[in-house]
């Protein structure tokens, strides 16, 4: 009986011991579970600057030659994006507005591209902080021809155009877009000492941008 009671008194012991041992452990901690970071939003309001280089190409009537004015173009942009619920796809519309110093003369013809701007729709896709988008709309600006002995005019030709470009999230609320668009100005008849030819314009530009968007990301 003696040696059952020992033995009990033993191992009484020994789980107290135990007990007291797990007590003095740290305790466990799960650790947290991941979060993935929100995916950017691109709904929002922007206003930016852009520079870039225009190459284009002119007719004019009357036995004239054709002219290829091109320049630096330096100007501003802003516009408004809304990306779809649940979806990639963003749309939005884009309006800009920019000096121009496209010109060339060919002969006693020169044609000249003073400023320009355009209001154009966009469709992008979004891939996170990047967007690929093409975009469409009305151009216009100020077309100049100059010719010698028959002096010059000017008109506020009205077209069409059509592009696209890349755009990328840089820094909270800033973007900085690469544009491409090709342009049609129309064609314009031009009131000349004792002539009246009609003259067209088309351009093609690479414009890179950096734009504050509100809201979004």
């Amino acid at each position: 009986m003696s040696r059952i009671v020992r033995f009990a008194a033993v191992s009484a012991a020994l789980v107290v011991s135990s007990a007291a041992m797990a007590a003095d452990l740290p305790a466990y901690e799960p650790a947290p579970a991941y979060a993935a970071p929100a995916a950017s939003n691109w709904t929002g309001a922007y206003v930016g600057a852009q520079a870039g280089y225009g190459w284009g190409h002119s007719r004019t009537n009357k036995g004239r030659p054709n002219t290829r004015p091109d320049g630096a173009i330096v100007g501003g942009y802003a516009g408004y994006d809304h990306q779809l619920d649940n979806s990639p796809i963003v749309v939005g519309i884009d309006t800009d507005l920019n000096y121009n110093t496209a010109h060339d003369r060919r002969g006693s013809t020169r044609n000249d591209l003073n400023w320009s701007g355009a209001t154009r729709a966009k469709v992008g896709y979004a891939m996170d902080r990047v967007m690929v988008y093409g975009a469409g709309g009305v151009a216009y600006g100020e077309h100049k021809l100059k010719v010698a002995g028959a002096g010059s005019d000017s008109k506020t030709a009205l077209g069409w155009t059509a592009g696209g470009g890349v755009e990328a999230i840089v820094a909270e609320n800033v973007t900085a877009r690469v544009d491409y668009r090709y342009t049609d100005y129309g064609v314009d008849r031009m009131h000349l000492s004792g002539t009246q030819p009609k003259t067209d314009m088309t351009e093609n530009r690479v414009t890179a941008g950096v734009a504050y968007k509100f809201g979004g990301f």
